[in-house]
């Protein structure tokens, strides 16, 4: 292709999988494709914007409910003699699910979406099971709630995995509770036909996609959870909520006398496509037989310990290769480096050692993040950027005091370790900037609409 056709970008440097490209010379085609990637410069003459910064992958936010961005911060207010724990906050979760309309839903996710550019994120798996109306009926558009998350995705320019979810029971073998309306399938014919809905929702936007998902063990019948599996895609990436919390093991085995990896494990097709959220509490065997399976874990450190849930076993899992992406799921925080540093800081913690990972610690987070995370969008290439493959990055100041003053051997771990989103010049999909100098090319218009839409549901 014509150089004179492509638009071209230097950086100081660009990360791949092995090591960095310095300094890096992109050319980008009109769909956003890298059609030139080079340490050498393009031919003389040819117009290339030139950016003192260093392009790392755009991230993937691998789970997200988007309408609790809406309450975030707001159940830290913990009242002497109440014990506070995941289960009380589900229930201010509930509150807020029963407040939030489409129009509100569009707005606080095209908010979210364009706070998730700034710090990082290109790319955005939507677990989404706000289904249904206020009276938890269906709206005339089975996909009406996904379609609004697919518009707040086009309008900001990330890319979404619109994931709907099977959600049909209150918990093992309770009917659903009714602030659980408006999640509600009834059936695995229901939930199909939503599956089928969202399907045409997201041909309205290039950069969409789709998965599918049963929110938990907990919520589906177990035999439909089967036949779910059975009867599904067998494409699409596969996630699901599992051994979260303490409470859900111990209820999962009154049940059924089996803890919940075990019973997965055991009774689902379980491999590479699965992504399993959380699995917070695992024991030996259940660590190995998931290792085993390929699968991949989703795990959302802030929310994780915003909730209490407990700690993933990462150092085990890690040694015995296992693979994992990051989420940020009830969106109490959303800097990817920040979930890398609770995911290292609190294995040191508990194992009173600092190298929970061999080596270079911060590059094998960010290939691990950048590798699994494409997985759960259900996407797969080579290295971080390769020709013919969008180019999504995410560009750090070179101009950062740390940052100026480190060596490209130290420069990825300063930027994991010490950095924040202060230290991002903007964020670049398809080879457009979509956040330039902390700021969305539509900050103030979403902005607006935003405030306004949260002052309006008095829930703040």
């Amino acid at each position: 292709m014509s150089g004179e056709r492509l638009t071209h970008f230097r950086f100081n440097a660009l990360l791949q999988h092995e090591d960095w490209l310095s300094p890096a010379y992109v050319g980008v085609d009109e769909y956003g494709l890298i059609q030139y990637l080079s340490n050498q410069p393009p031919p003389e003459g040819t117009a290339l914007e030139s950016i003192a910064g260093y392009a790392l992958p755009g991230f993937q936010n691998a789970h997200s409910h988007a309408f609790q961005f809406a309450m975030a911060g707001l159940a830290e207010n913990h009242p002497d003699g109440r014990e506070d724990d995941f289960w009380t906050w589900r229930e201010e979760m509930y509150k807020c699910a029963l407040l939030v309309g489409p129009e509100e839903a569009e707005a606080i996710a095209t908010m979210l979406y364009a706070e998730m550019l700034r710090h990082g994120y290109t790319q955005v798996a939507e677990f989404h099971y706000l289904h249904h109306d206020m009276d938890g009926k269906p709206y005339t558009n089975l996909a009406e709630m996904g379609e609004r998350m697919v518009a707040a995705a086009k309008a900001t320019g990330i890319k979404i995995t619109l994931i709907p979810v099977f959600y049909q029971k209150g918990g093992f073998g309770l009917d659903p509770q009714p602030r659980q309306r408006r999640f509600i399938s009834n059936s695995i014919d229901d939930y199909f036909k939503l599956l089928e809905a969202s399907k045409l929702v997201i041909k309205d936007y290039q950069e969409a996609s789709l998965g599918f998902s049963v929110h938990s063990l907990r919520a589906v019948n177990f035999q439909d959870i089967v036949k779910t599996l059975e009867h599904g895609p067998k494409e699409l990436p596969f996630h699901i909520h599992v051994a979260e919390q303490k409470k859900e093991v111990a209820d999962c085995r009154a049940f059924c006398g089996q803890r919940p990896m075990q019973w997965l494990l055991e009774n689902l097709p379980v491999n590479e496509r699965f992504h399993l959220i959380h699995s917070t509490h695992l024991d030996d065997e259940e660590l190995n037989r998931l290792i085993a399976t390929k699968a991949h874990v989703v795990l959302c450190p802030s929310t994780e310990g915003n909730l209490g849930d407990g700690i993933f076993r990462m150092k085990e899992f890690y040694e015995r290769g296992g693979h994992w992406s990051i989420g940020t799921d009830s969106h109490i925080g959303l800097n990817p480096m920040e979930e890398f540093r609770m995911m290292d800081y609190r294995q040191r913690l508990v194992t009173n050692r600092r190298n929970t990972f061999k080596g270079d610690a911060a590059r094998y987070l960010v290939n691990e993040a950048i590798e699994s995370g494409r997985n759960a969008m259900g996407l797969s290439w080579g290295d971080h950027f390769a020709i013919n493959q969008p180019f999504d990055a995410v560009v750090l100041d070179a101009k950062s005091p740390l940052v100026a003053a480190s060596s490209l051997k130290n420069l990825l771990s300063t930027m994991v370790y010490t950095g924040d989103s202060s230290c991002n010049l903007g964020t670049i999909v398809n080879g457009r900037w979509v956040v330039k100098q902390q700021h969305h090319h539509d900050q103030s218009k979403i902005k607006r609409k935003f405030i306004s839409t949260l002052k309006n549901l008095k829930s703040r």
